[in-house]
C-alpha cells in the first residue's frame, strides 16, 4: 500500500535537497552516496564507479572529442620536412570522419551519464521516502528479486536499448550529420578534411545544381511506387477472385503455381528476367527467328521501355503475394451479405464494387501503405534489372530508371559524394514518414481501431 502511495506523491528533487540528510544531499554531487550510507553497497559502488569512470574519460578524451566536433579537424595530412632525417616525410593529420564519430559518441555517453545521474537521484529519493515512512531499506537480494519479477521488463530491455543506442542511433546520427558537411569526393579523409556547411547541401539538392537530377528522379520514384503498388494490388485481387470463383477446377494447383514465384528468391527472378529481356536475350532471339522483328527490342536500354519493363516484371513478383492475402479475406467474407445482394438482383460487378472490394481494401489498406513505402525504397528491382540504366547525361550520378534510393547508392559508392547521399536519405525518410502518417490516419482501419 505504501509503495503505491509514495509513487503517487513523489517529492521534487529540490525539496529532496532541502530536507534530505547529509548522505542524500551528497548524492547530488557524489553518485551513490545515499546508497552507501544506507548499506546498499553494491548499488552505491556501481553509481560511484560510473561517475568516476565518466569524469576520468571526460577529462582524458571527452573534452577533446567535443572540442574537435566543432571544427572536425584543423591539421591536414601531408608531406613535411623532417630536420633529423633531412627529407620530407608523411605527417599525420586529423581525420574528420573519426572526429565526427567520436564527437557524436561523446554526446551520447554524456546523455547516458545524465540518465544514470537522474536514476541515482531517484534512488536517493526512494530511500528518503522509505526512511520517512519507517519502512525497511531493500537489500541487494530484494533489488535482484525486483529485477526478475515486477521490473523484469526493464531488465530485459536494458541490453537491447544499449544496442539500439550505439548500433542504430549512433550510426543514424552520424549519417544525418554528414548531410551538414562538405564530405564529398574532394574532401575525402584522412588526406583531406571536411567541415560543417549548414543547410548548403539541402539547398543544392532542392534549388541548386542537383535539382535538375533530384526532381526528375523523385518524379519517377513516385510514379514507380504508385504503379507498382496499384498494379500488384488490383491484379492480385482479380487473380484471387478468378481462382476462388465457383466452377474453377484445381484451385490448389493454381494457387501453388503462383506461390512458387514467392518461394523463388527475388534476386533469382530479377536476374533471370534481366537475361530474358536483354538485347541479346532469348525473347529478342525468338522474335527475330520468327521474323516478327528485325532489330532487338530495347526492353532495358530505352528509357521509356525500361520503365514499363520494370513495372511489368514487378507485377510478376508482387501479384502472387497480394493474391494470397486477398484469398484469405475472400474466403472469410460474409456469404449471407453476398447472397442477399444476389437476391436483390445485384450482378457480380456490383457485388465486387460494393461488397468484396471495400472489405478487401479495409483489411489491406495498412499493408497497401507499407507496400507503397517499400516500393519507394525498392532497391532490388531497379538495381538487379536495369542497374539504374540507361545512362542519362542530364543527370548527376543517376540513370533514367534510378530511384532516389539507387541514386543514393550511386552517390555513395560511385561518386563518393557522401554529403549529397545523406541529404537524399533524409529526404526519403521525410517523404516516407509524412505520407505514411497522412495516409494511415485517413484510413477506416485507423478510424475504427
Amino acid at each position: 500500500m505504501f509503495k503505491k502511495a509514495y509513487k503517487e506523491q513523489h517529492i521534487t528533487f529540490r525539496t529532496l535537497f532541502k530536507k534530505g540528510d547529509i548522505a542524500t544531499k551528497l548524492s547530488f554531487i557524489v553518485m551513490g552516496a545515499a546508497n552507501l550510507a544506507n548499506r546498499q553497497i553494491t548499488k552505491g559502488l556501481i553509481f560511484l564507479m560510473a561517475e568516476v569512470g565518466f569524469f576520468a574519460w571526460f577529462i582524458k578524451n571527452g573534452i577533446h572529442a567535443l572540442a574537435m566536433l566543432q571544427t572536425l579537424g584543423t591539421k591536414k595530412q601531408g608531406l613535411a620536412y623532417d630536420n633529423n632525417l633531412g627529407i620530407e616525410v608523411l605527417q599525420k593529420g586529423d581525420n574528420s570522419m573519426l572526429l565526427l564519430l567520436f564527437g557524436i559518441s561523446a554526446i551520447l555517453v554524456c546523455i547516458v551519464m545524465i540518465i544514470l545521474y537522474v536514476i541515482n537521484l531517484k534512488s536517493a529519493r526512494h530511500l528518503y521516502e522509505l526512511k520517512a515512512a519507517g519502512d525497511s531499506i531493500p537489500t541487494l537480494k530484494n533489488d535482484l528479486n525486483s529485477l526478475v519479477n515486477e521490473r523484469f521488463h526493464m531488465t530485459l530491455m536494458t541490453i537491447p536499448l544499449l544496442g539500439v543506442l550505439f548500433f542504430t542511433v549512433l550510426p543514424l546520427l552520424y549519417m544525418v550529420s554528414i548531410a551538414f558537411t562538405n564530405y564529398d569526393h574532394t574532401h575525402l579523409p584522412p588526406k583531406n578534411l571536411f567541415t560543417w556547411v549548414g543547410l548548403k547541401n539541402f539547398s543544392n539538392v532542392v534549388t541548386g545544381d542537383m535539382a535538375s537530377t533530384f526532381f526528375p528522379v523523385l518524379s519517377w520514384t513516385l510514379i514507380w511506387a504508385i504503379f507498382a503498388t496499384i498494379t500488384c494490388f488490383f491484379f492480385g485481387i482479380i487473380l484471387a477472385l478468378l481462382i476462388n470463383a465457383k466452377g474453377i477446377r484445381f484451385k490448389k494447383m493454381w494457387r501453388t503455381i503462383f506461390v512458387v514465384t514467392i518461394a523463388v528468391p527475388q534476386f533469382v527472378s530479377l536476374l533471370t528476367m534481366h537475361n530474358l529481356l536483354n538485347d541479346a536475350g532469348p525473347i529478342n532471339a525468338i522474335l527475330k527467328n520468327m521474323g516478327l522483328i528485325t532489330q532487338s527490342i530495347p526492353f532495358l536500354t530505352d528509357p521509356t521501355l525500361a520503365k514499363i519493363s520494370i513495372i511489368m516484371v514487378n507485377m510478376w513478383i508482387g501479384i502472387p503475394t497480394t493474391m494470397l492475402i486477398s484469398t484469405g479475406i475472400i474466403q472469410n467474407l460474409d456469404q449471407e451479405q453476398i447472397e442477399a445482394a444476389q437476391i436483390d438482383g445485384a450482378n457480380k460487378l456490383q457485388i465486387f464494387k460494393s461488397i468484396t472490394f471495400p472489405q478487401i481494401l479495409f483489411v489491406m489498406m495498412p499493408s497497401l501503405i507499407q507496400q507503397f513505402i517499400g516500393n519507394i525504397n525498392n532497391f532490388n528491382v531497379i538495381y538487379l534489372l536495369t542497374g539504374g540504366g540507361p545512362s542519362n547525361s542530364n543527370y548527376y550520378g543517376a540513370g533514367s530508371t534510378d530511384l532516389l534510393v539507387t541514386w543514393l547508392y550511386n552517390l555513395t559508392v560511385n561518386t563518393m559524394d557522401y554529403n549529397l547521399a545523406s541529404v537524399i536519405g533524409i529526404l526519403i525518410f521525410i517523404l516516407s514518414a509524412v505520407f505514411s502518417l497522412w495516409a494511415y490516419t485517413r484510413t477506416n482501419s485507423y478510424k475504427e481501431a
